[in-house]
């Protein structure tokens, strides 16, 4: 995939920091609450040091919420994960819990995050830093021989990573024939859990993630295609979260991640799609199937999976307790994408929720009565966890759509070539991917979706953050 180079110098982000209200600075009493958090759970932790868990994740990251084992057994795989445990290090109800209700969660900008805890705790003693012995949520979960989750449980203990990698590195180990003892069984994993997916009918969209990275003076646009690695660490993450959904679900008490089945309309204008493009669709079969057997990077796949987002529309959050305990098997807790009930666990340095329903899961699984502080937060969540997802989504949009305003701003009427993601429809203009810079942008016209055509820069405002382009149509 085609990565630009293109630079777009002399700005930063502060004002997009400014226009979200979003300040890194906590008041004294949250600081000195995370500076001196302490376990609050040290004499009852097991010590599982002895597994030597690995961590991956996006160079340079230092708030590391999860580290992973998994090891082959005579009757499938065992997967160990530990997650950071921020139920441990934060006191109910002071200043620091107040203060991250109201951010929701960190938002990432290309010039450095605005964290949901202070570094001190986000970087520092709630991290699972290589080499350091810290309190976890720890996961086992034991797989059969098809990748199927067979038993789960999850329990307080002290945990050590033996080492800090990324993904690109853990890819190229892969591919050498050299990966890591730890998740020597990761390639294995990701198979297996790809194909349960299938099974549940889950809808996987591979879209190449659009981001902002620096490059020397200023900033650049990327495409970051994901890995294989990416997907295969991306299922550990699902297949926790799908045993924490299980275990709150059948307590009668929790939060899980919800999203309705997708429209009769949607699936049949991906169908639409499917055949404008060429692409065949097998009678009777998924649109996650469908999906699932495109080729990676043909413009008539990109066009393809950008239409597909329309099956993935209403997620949201639901928090129930005894006395609105959802039926098993209502439609209403499943996740669609995943094709089962799934919940956040897995990021609780990053993510508020994941901290509460963290502490239902192992309160449950020990026996005991969920904490009153987790308990009566729950019916809160959804709310904040909404107005965080949205802003966060807001925010990285604004920053991509600044840069590309910025690195086009001096080449309006230079024409450019473009694959349509998307054709036009009705009142809503058609989208092109222009790949070099790589520009994601609205296009004035009818070109045709799924193909590779010439586009002209109509308009590249920074003071709206808007790049605007018309179709320039083949002449005979």
């Amino acid at each position: 995939m085609l990565l630009t180079r293109l630079r777009a110098p002399g700005f930063d982000f502060e004002a997009i920091r400014s226009e979200f209200a979003l300040t890194e600075a906590f008041d004294a009493d949250a600081m000195r609450e995370a500076v001196e958090a302490r376990d609050l759970h040290a004499d009852s932790r097991i010590d599982r040091t002895d597994i030597p868990f690995v961590t991956i994740d996006p160079p340079g990251s230092k708030d590391l919420d999860q580290a992973v084992h998994i090891e082959k057994t005579s009757n499938g795989l065992v997967v160990h994960y530990a997650i950071a445990d921020v139920g441990a290090l934060v006191t109910p109800g002071g200043a620091l819990d107040t203060e991250t209700r109201r951010r929701g969660q960190t938002f990432y900008l290309p010039d450095g995050s605005v964290p949901l805890h202070p570094r001190e705790l986000s970087e520092g003693s709630g991290s699972l830093l290589e080499g350091q012995t810290r309190c976890a949520a720890l996961w086992t979960i034991e797989l059969d021989d098809v990748g199927e989750a067979a038993a789960w449980t999850v329990t307080r203990a002290l945990v050590r990573s033996t080492a800090r990698l990324d993904y690109a590195a853990v890819q190229a180990d892969v591919d050498a024939g050299t990966p890591h003892p730890s998740i020597a069984a990761l390639a294995e994993f990701g198979a297996q859990r790809a194909a349960a997916a299938r099974r549940r009918g889950a809808v996987d969209i591979t879209l190449p993630e659009q981001e902002v990275v620096p490059d020397g003076r200023g900033w650049r646009t990327v495409l970051q295609p994901r890995t294989a690695v990416d997907g295969w660490n991306a299922e550990v993450s699902l297949l926790t979260g799908m045993c924490a959904a299980r275990i709150m679900l059948d307590a009668g008490i929790g939060i899980v991640r919800t999203l309705p089945p997708a429209s009769s309309e949607s699936v049949d204008a991906l169908k639409n799609t499917a055949e404008a493009l060429g692409i065949d669709w097998p009678a009777g079969a998924s649109a996650g199937a469908v999906l699932a057997g495109l080729p990676t990077d043909e413009p008539s796949t990109l066009a393809m999976m950008t239409r597909a987002t329309g099956l993935l529309r209403g997620a949201d959050y639901l928090a129930f307790d005894r006395t609105t305990d959802p039926v098993d098997g209502d439609a209403s807790v499943e996740h669609s994408g995943i094709g089962a009930p799934y919940a956040h666990v897995t990021a609780p340095l990053r993510r508020l929720s994941d901290r509460f329903a963290t502490e239902v899961c192992l309160a449950v699984v020990a026996g005991a009565s969920v904490p009153d502080w987790a308990a009566q937060a729950l019916p809160e969540l959804p709310a904040i966890m909404r107005g965080s997802d949205s802003a966060a989504s807001k925010v990285d949009r604004a920053c991509i759509d600044l840069t590309e305003a910025h690195v086009l701003k001096n080449r309006v009427g230079d024409s450019f070539s473009a694959v349509v993601l998307r054709g036009a429809e009705g009142k809503r203009d058609a989208e092109v991917l222009v790949s070099e810079p790589i520009v994601l942008g609205k296009c004035d016209g009818e070109p045709p979706a799924g193909e590779s055509v010439t586009v002209r820069l109509a308009r590249a405002d920074t003071d709206s953050r808007t790049v605007a382009f018309d179709y320039v149509p083949v002449t005979a």
